[in-house]
């Protein structure tokens, strides 16, 4: 079936809050959506630190943008807990210095580099290409790598690029990978999203946003995609003994906000800046909720959830949306068909 970006099917959609039977899947463990700013003063003050000693000898992980920020210390952390590393990042050269770092810390790391370019589905198909052949197994999934806050750009296949990279891009790798992830069961699949999404909002009619692009308003609606996508691959994952977690990792002082002194304005970029370096968590300690997603032995049964602090919590009403879901799913599924 093809859906056209200009069909008339994908209209704005009015959210609404329904308990339907497919809900009751996904229970929800906070009587409230989370509140930005006390997920915020909670994480500064309080942040958990993932306390599961598992030990990961003889799984195989693969981690999108682990060369740097909470990537780079989730790669460190999965390491040193015995797991074949892989390190997926499109500046290869600074996966080696990644690896050099780890090697430092870790005696006899595993950690391969294998350069990827989620702005491109034929960097993403030779990434797969290469993981298939060469891998039996994929235990962990681990999709961290994003752009943020970026000037209008588009990826090779020409979509938005935060909505291209943070999602779509991720989504095909997770497509092209996923009969492998089910062969390797217990796997999990992880998405990086953040609460930012609850300012988020999807118009299928203007994926691109050439109506009216601004790059914090392309984020935010990458980031809900993330936890849309997270929620649908675990209804269609279930009994399969993959399971799915997405997760806020809290403010990171990281470069994933170097855009925004262009994107926005220069003063922006600058108190942008000076507040990160003073308020924001470190990536060790942004890390922890995606360490513990992908180790911590009492989520083996739980799927589909969002986490921040290694705790679960409520995304916002519009990322528990189980037909906004599935009809990001139907449009992804058209967007990356040219590369199946």
């Amino acid at each position: 079936m093809e859906y056209p970006l200009t069909d008339s099917k994908f209209v704005e959609i009015e959210l609404e809050e329904e308990n339907t039977k497919e809900q009751e899947i996904y229970p929800l463990r906070t009587r409230r959506p989370a509140l930005g700013c006390f997920v915020y003063f909670r994480g500064f003050l309080f942040g958990r630190k993932c306390q599961s000693d598992a030990r990961l000898t003889g799984k195989t992980v693969i981690i999108t943008g682990g060369n740097t920020g909470i990537g780079k210390e989730t790669a460190l952390d999965l390491a040193s807990r015995g797991a074949k590393v892989i390190i997926a990042c499109r500046d290869v050269q600074k996966g080696y210095e990644a690896v050099n770092d780890i090697s430092e810390k870790v005696q006899k790391p595993n950690v391969v580099v294998k350069r990827l370019d989620l702005a491109s589905f034929a960097s993403i198909k030779s990434f797969a290409q290469d993981v298939l052949e060469n891998e039996p197994h994929i235990h962990v999934l681990i999709n961290n790598a994003g752009v943020a806050a970026c000037p209008q750009s588009f990826t090779e296949e020409g979509y938005e690029m935060q909505f291209g990279v943070n999602h779509l891009g991720h989504f095909l790798l997770t497509h092209l990978l996923l009969e492998r992830i089910k062969a390797s069961v217990p796997a999990r699949i992880i998405n990086v999203s953040s609460i930012a999404h609850i300012y988020g909002h999807i118009d299928f009619n203007d994926i691109n946003l050439n109506s009216n692009y601004r790059p914090i308003r392309a984020y935010c609606r990458s980031k809900l995609a993330n936890i849309l996508f997270t929620r649908e691959l675990a209804k269609r994952l279930k009994g399969t003994g993959v399971t799915t977690y997405c997760l806020h990792p809290g403010a990171i002082y990281t470069g994933l906000g170097q855009h925004l002194g262009t994107s926005t304005n220069k003063f922006i970029g600058r108190l942008y800046e000076a507040c990160s370096r003073l308020l924001f968590k470190s990536p060790l300690k942004g890390a922890q909720t995606t360490i513990h997603c992908a180790v911590e032995e009492q989520l083996a049964n739980e799927s589909g959830y969002y986490y921040c602090d290694c705790t679960v919590i409520n995304p916002s009403s519009k990322a528990q949306d189980d037909s906004l879901a599935r009809q990001l799913w139907d449009v992804s599924e058209y967007l990356i068909a040219q590369a199946l």
